[in-house]
């Protein structure tokens, strides 16, 4: 490789610049350009020819530990990748195909990624939970040529059409090509062109909380250089040790588990566990001396549950991510390991947009401040520019981390033009300029003619202690239009009795103004995306149709019936 690469010499002095300002908030926004790149292909470009050179190819690039446990080197990826590179195109596999990614936590995903992009082919993430009704839609949908999956998934692709080569992890699979067979071949790989910078690497479906899933589509540029504001955010740096809570077919995934890492130069680390164990990944952390983590709210409230002070950790970076995250969650680590989880907030149309980063003040409840890179602004329902409005982002100039687009059902790339990019969340912004998430466009919700957010509501319910998770939707009601109602999930061995409704209504009677109070509660188990993120909108078709139907068929708990509670109300 071209050592004196212009793309990669200009991606190496904005990361370097941004590592040399990663406690300076102020300065790092200032002084930050994205990297005018134009022929760049982040795995040739800047894994093999930066990271899988000298001493760095000697240094740890990938490990896991559980199931399917491996550590391999920057060099050892980079060879191995090149050879499934190589095999692939023998195989037939050519620039702009299309391949379905389907593997857990195993370096075959990672192996896969990085030649499918020095080839020019696109993979699609998709998580081992698929149904094969699933697979079928997805494959229908983005056009697939190939799908690489696991021997334990092959059940699964029953319902795709024959002329799609099925590559297969394991054991050999009649009638599929065999992965492993892939890696024998010659280490050595030569493109056959340069890579436009633009050209596209990854397509994927959104979770579909709301609507029907779109597919997104990102480039070397929008993923790949978009990466940085990212790697500001979650602080890192070279020789750091980064733990991504977060399952692969996501987005998130791509950002903390792939680009952001080995974009500073950092360790990938893994802890595949069958069942998600807390006490085993605070285990984890200090066995392996992990220096960084980054978990979504729902993780982070089962690790307080333990206890956090028998964990001696080696952490210097701790961060949230996926949905908001409650103060008292925050509070509860910093007591005990006198570190801050550090919020952000982006989508997987983009890279992180707005984060805490490492020296900045963290204000309870905020996500932070608009990261290196991003012009976000407010915009009100008229489309003005507001102190409390969706959350947009300025497009001139255009940010590198955001989509390229979204592909339509006729295989057409509908690109995000205009003068903002609309994210359909709602935040405030004080001051300061620190923001605070209130929750997406159709989760805010009003009550006697109050604007009602569902995640303050959330927050102050689960600072109860019997309380794990919580969802707050509006039911219907004749006279108020609407009431806000929680479902709640209990820790284990609590009864989902009058006593603890009657409990958590005293609880929220002291920590809400009463327009704001719960008046309804179900005790139940929350619905949730595969990904983890609860759906609201679930829950709010379900107030629906019992309203209509006039059929309430669960033990549902109302506030005027505990006077005790209503003190003030």
């Amino acid at each position: 490789m071209d050592s004196l690469n212009p793309a990669r010499e200009k991606f190496r002095a904005a990361r370097d610049q941004l590592l040399a300002f990663r406690s300076d908030y102020d300065r790092a926004v200032a002084d930050f350009q994205w990297p005018e790149v134009d022929r760049f292909n982040w795995a040739l470009d800047w894994f093999d020819a930066e990271l899988a050179q000298g001493e760095t190819a000697e240094k740890v690039a990938l490990r896991i530990v559980g199931d399917d446990a491996a550590n391999r080197t920057f060099g050892e990826l980079s060879r191995s990748s090149n050879s499934l590179a190589n095999a692939l195109r023998k195989l037939g596999v050519k620039r702009g195909d299309r391949m379905l990614l389907m593997l857990a936590n195993r370096v075959s995903l990672w192996e896969t990624m990085l030649a499918a992009m020095k080839l020019g082919a696109i993979t699609i993430p998709t998580t081992t939970l698929s149904t094969a009704e699933d697979i079928k839609a997805r494959v229908t949908q983005a056009g697939t040529n190939y799908i690489v999956t696991s021997d334990d998934c092959v059940d699964k692709l029953s319902m795709i059409p024959p002329d799609i080569v099925r590559i297969i992890t394991g054991n050999p699979t009649p009638g599929a090509v065999h992965f492993e067979e892939l890696l024998k071949g010659d280490s050595a790989f030569v493109p056959d062109a340069d890579t436009s910078a633009d050209e596209p690497i990854l397509l994927y479906f959104t979770s579909g909380t709301t609507a029907r899933p779109k597919l997104v589509v990102h480039s070397h540029r929008t993923y790949g250089v978009g990466s940085l504001s990212t790697m500001y955010w979650l602080g890192l740096q070279p020789g750091d040790v980064h733990l991504n809570v977060s399952s692969p077919g996501w987005a998130k995934h791509a950002w903390s588990c792939f680009f952001t890492p080995w974009a500073a130069g950092a360790t990938v680390f893994i802890a595949n566990q069958p069942r998600f164990n807390a006490k085993a990944l605070l285990e984890t952390l200090v066995a392996e001396e992990v220096t960084s983590i980054c978990a979504p709210p729902t993780v982070w409230r089962m690790l307080i549950k333990e206890d956090l002070a028998g964990y001696p950790v080696t952490l210097t970076n701790i961060c949230g991510a996926g949905e908001p995250l409650n103060p008292e969650v925050v509070e509860a680590v910093q007591k005990v390991w006198g570190l801050t989880i550090r919020d952000g907030f982006g989508q997987t149309e983009t890279t992180a947009q707005i984060g805490n980063s490492p020296g900045q003040q963290v204000k309870p409840g905020s996500v932070g401040r608009p990261l290196p890179g991003y012009d976000v602004v407010l915009l009100d329902s008229e489309g003005a520019e507001a102190s409390e409005g969706e959350i947009a982002l300025r497009l001139d100039p255009r940010p590198a981390g955001l989509t390229d687009g979204y592909i339509d059902e006729s295989g057409t790339l509908r690109r995000t033009e205009g003068t903002y990019y609309r994210t359909g969340d709602i935040a405030s912004r004080d001051e300061d300029g620190w923001i605070t998430y209130v929750g997406r466009t159709d989760d805010v919700f009003k009550s006697s003619d109050y604007r009602i957010s569902p995640f303050e509501l959330e927050s102050a319910l689960i600072e109860h202690p019997l309380i794990l998770e919580a969802a707050v939707v509006p039911t219907p009601d004749p006279l108020k239009l609407t009431l806000p109602k929680a479902f709640v999930a209990l820790i284990d061995g609590v009864q989902p009795d009058a006593e603890t409704a009657s409990d958590i209504f005293r609880h929220i009677a002291l920590k809400l103004p009463p327009y704001k109070r719960i008046r309804r509660l179900e005790f139940t188990e929350l619905p949730k995306t595969i990904s983890g993120k609860i759906r609201r909108v679930e829950l709010k078709k379900l107030e629906i149709e019992r309203y209509t139907s006039g059929k309430g068929d669960a033990v549902e708990f109302k506030w005027e019936d505990f006077p005790a509670s209503k003190t003030n109300a």
